[in-house]
């Protein structure tokens, strides 16, 4: 079971996600640190354990935000740039709402492992056209928003179109500390076989954990939880 902690970007400062929210979210606070800057973020997760992956949501760039009240910049691909130089061992995933092949040749720059967001594509000739052109292996994000599933439903129809490594992406429980969608996260492990398959969103403790773990699941995206420090080392050292 890989626990893979998660850092949401705004404006080069590590936000909190909750329930998809996207338009209301505020700077963390964390107990493990008082900042909400990414590197000290970054610093204190790996000083509770030593993560071997991070995944970076940069919401500037999935948004398509730029100099509006709320949003300054295009994206956050300088902080990200800084986190990659300062912590080379660690395995960045990246989901910054890749939907064209200029945007992936951006984001190709970087040592990081790609997120592609079923959010992001209206078709799946689109999201097969970003697949084959990407040089290194990509990532699926199955995306279900509060109002479900948003995506190419032949994404969801097949395996055919899936790269190794899956994330379930329930935004509605992402920050709500209320318990993984454990329906949805068993019909897809049923349906993926083989596939490495990652929970992400409500996950709270070690009870959780061992549930999806039970259920097949090969690891959980995390940050509440984390920053809450509903769990610790000894816990983290054991699900390994």
């Amino acid at each position: 079971m890989q626990i893979i902690p998660v850092i949401d970007l705004l404006n080069g400062t590590v936000v909190h996600a909750k329930k998809g929210e996207r338009h209301n979210y505020h700077p963390i606070a964390s107990a493990l640190t008082p900042s909400s800057q990414p590197l000290d973020i970054v610093a204190a997760l790996l000083a509770l354990y030593p993560f071997e992956q991070l995944y970076i949501a940069d919401l500037n760039a999935i948004q398509k935000l730029s100099n509006t009240q709320d949003c300054t910049q295009t994206n956050n691909f300088s902080v990200i740039t800084s986190i990659a130089q300062h912590y080379p061992n660690l395995t960045l995933w990246l989901d910054a709402g890749i939907s064209n092949t200029n945007e992936l040749d951006l984001w190709s720059q970087l040592p990081a492992k790609l997120i592609l967001g079923s959010e992001n594509f209206s078709s799946i000739e689109q999201y097969l056209d970003i697949y084959h052109a990407s040089s290194s292996k990509t990532i699926l994000s199955l995306d279900f928003m509060p109002t479900g599933y948003q995506g190419p439903k032949a994404l969801l129809e097949s395996t055919r179109y899936w790269p190794e490594e899956i994330i379930v992406m329930s935004l509605a429980h992402v920050g709500a500390n209320q318990g993984a969608n454990q329906a949805l996260l068993s019909d897809l492990k049923a349906m993926a076989g083989d596939f490495n398959l990652y929970a992400a969103g409500g996950v709270r403790d070690i009870a959780d954990l061992n549930t999806l773990k039970a259920l097949g699941v090969n690891g959980a995206l995390m940050a509440t939880a984390l920053h809450a420090k509903q769990l610790t080392h000894q816990q983290l050292v054991s699900l390994k």
